[in-house]
């Protein structure tokens, strides 16, 4: 029986991608267009959840999915070409092809403007699971067969406990070693420099294990 590829999951915003300097323009275009006063800095602080939760602190109920669709249609004219890769982000990426594994972005961004950002900076993946956010996320990662997954919010490390794979947190989003920690990560780090040699070691105790 052929063995199944490994999988290693990874979130986008603050974990490969430095978003805030984008996300924060288009915040500031939604509120020029919309006439609503709008903090982007405090916007981009809170980057992880879905973006109609940020999205109805700034409006009311009644035109949050107003407003979502123009942030949406803002967003690849003023968010694309700011964002960079985070430290350790492309080398965390080359260790998981000398796996050799797969590579899955799993975010509660939409999978297309994922992609975008994905295909601006270059990097490849397999595959890209867009607008889920924690159980959604568990649930991609069981689907899928995941070895662990790498966030920076804990609800990126609760989706890694639900599916019983290893989270492996950074401390590069908004959340603390402390509360990525208490949500389940079974490391924490602050940036993906050491992520490969973690994932050297899972998958040496992986091989041992199953005797290959």
């Amino acid at each position: 029986m052929s063995q199944q590829p490994v999988v290693i999951g990874f979130d986008l915003d603050m974990t490969l991608l430095d978003t805030r300097p984008g996300i924060a323009a288009a915040w500031r275009a939604l509120a020029a267009r919309t006439g609503v006063p709008i903090d982007a800095d405090l916007a981009v602080s809170r980057l992880g959840p879905p973006l109609r939760q940020e999205m109805a602190e700034w409006f009311p109920p009644e035109r949050v999915e107003e407003a979502v669709g123009i942030f949406r249609a803002l967003y690849v004219d003023h968010a694309i070409t700011p964002a960079v890769a985070l430290p350790g982000a492309l080398e965390s990426l080359a260790s998981v092809r000398r796996v050799p594994a797969r590579i899955a972005v799993i975010t509660s961004k939409l999978g297309r403007l994922a992609e975008v950002h994905l295909a601006h900076l270059g990097i490849a993946v397999d595959r890209v699971y867009g607008d889920v956010f924690q159980a959604g996320k568990a649930q991609v990662l069981r689907d899928i067969g995941a070895a662990a997954y790498v966030g920076d919010h804990v609800a990126d490390m609760q989706a890694a406990a639900l599916a019983g794979i290893p989270g492996v947190g950074v401390t590069t989003g908004p959340c603390s070693a402390e509360e990525l920690r208490a949500a389940g990560a079974a490391v924490v780090y602050p940036d993906l420099h050491p992520f490969p040699a973690f994932l050297q070691g899972m998958i040496s105790v992986g091989r041992a294990v199953s005797g290959d």
